[in-house]
């Protein structure tokens, strides 16, 4: 693919990025995009925090989202390579006090591979309506709700019935907060300790916690206007036609706040690279091939992901695999893995093309799911 080496890729990013900018879609960015492990551009633009003036930089510090999520996978693959962990344990042998129910009433049997795939049963507050089930208990995405303990998650989450019998269906969920809590029992410590012994520790993701380590760098969270308005805390932004995403960007800075494994890591764009990367080599130091070929590859047979608008993606264990191209419309080859996150954020692997791309906003949702994402893809490839 020689579009990529060619002169014209870092004028066509930026280009892109600079007319987002103009149209008050986003108020700050960095873009990450790699070749062999190589980055061939990295664009800088806009500010971390408007109101103050602040300009973005390479290492400023966003909150994750669901970056969080392909990180916590790759804790999980290393826990099961370590023994201490099987893909086949049920939920029960880990947390026996969380007895979730299927539609019908009958304790449900759910697995760590079903919690990894998102086909456990579960769902989001975020897809019901606002006076939804998991709204009326209580049940927080995530994102929201500092202060709230896994233990009172966990409660309040067994109240509702499972959205579908596990393994019958896919559904993006909080099956990752879920796991996490069985890698803190599987692992014996918490969460956020397993993280950095398995992964950030041993890549020098030195900026990747569940706390911020520098205030300073940290970026200022917007929601989508014309321009972006400042994001209140809590919020609720709209999101397709459900209740809309609720966010707390304060709680991050709330100890007492469960570890959320799907949403409760802040990081950098090059933290992030250095994982995405290590993923795409191999794994080493932090997980073998097979380990790392198991994430990327569809784990949910002939199910698609219903988070797109064809059904041409399968799903990993951490992120979305890119089945039919073609169905698609997208210029990423079969087999690319990819992901996102509702703070404005968005990545993928395109293997076959040893290519990488990172691009974390501070715009929500514009950065995630809105027209930048394809105008960006459409820059990288030159169509």
């Amino acid at each position: 693919m020689s579009v990529l080496n060619a002169d014209a890729l870092p004028r066509r990013v930026d280009t892109t990025i600079a007319t987002a900018l103009a149209d008050q879609r986003l108020v700050g960015t960095v873009v990450l995009i790699a070749r062999d492990g190589e980055v061939v551009h990295r664009a800088v633009a806009g500010h971390a925090d408007r109101e103050a003036g602040r300009p973005m930089r390479e290492d400023s510090i966003f909150r994750f989202s669901s970056l969080t999520k392909p990180i916590v996978s790759a804790a999980a693959m290393a826990l099961i390579e370590a023994g201490s962990l099987r893909l086949d344990d049920e939920l029960a042998r880990w947390i026996p006090e969380f007895r979730p129910r299927q539609p019908d009433g009958k304790e449900a049997a759910i697995t760590v591979r079903q919690l990894l795939t998102h086909t456990a049963g579960l769902t989001y507050g975020l897809f019901q309506p606002a006076d939804g089930p998991y709204a009326r208990h209580g049940v927080s995405d995530g994102l929201a709700e500092p202060g709230l303990s896994m233990a009172d998650e966990l409660a309040r989450l067994e109240a509702v019935p499972l959205a579908y019998v596990p393994g019958s269906a896919w559904g993006y969920s909080l099956a990752i907060d879920v796991l996490g809590e069985v890698l803190a029992r599987a692992a014996g410590m918490s969460l956020p300790d397993v993280v950095a012994r398995k992964v950030t520790g041993p890549l020098g993701m030195r900026d990747t916690s569940f706390e911020v380590r520098d205030r300073a760098r940290l970026a200022v969270a917007y929601a989508d206007a014309r321009p972006p308005r400042l994001m209140r805390d809590p919020d609720v932004v709209p999101f397709g036609d459900g209740a809309g995403i609720k966010f707390s960007p304060a709680r991050v800075f709330d100890p007492a706040s469960f570890a959320s494994g799907g949403a409760g890591l802040a990081g950098t764009a090059g933290d992030f690279l250095t994982f995405l990367e290590t993923i795409r080599r191999g794994g080493a130091p932090i997980l073998s091939r097979a380990s790392t070929e198991a994430m990327t590859a569809n784990q949910i047979g002939s199910l698609r992901i219903t988070t797109e608008e064809t059904p041409s993606w399968g799903f990993g264990f951490g992120g979305a695999v890119l089945m039919d191209r073609e169905l698609a419309g997208v210029p990423q080859e079969n087999g690319t893995w990819k992901w996102g996150g509702v703070y404005g954020h968005h990545w993928y692997v395109d293997k076959t093309n040893r290519l990488t791309v990172i691009a974390l906003t501070n715009t929500a949702i514009e950065g995630m799911a809105g027209s930048f994402v394809a105008e960006l893809q459409r820059a990288v490839y030159g169509h």
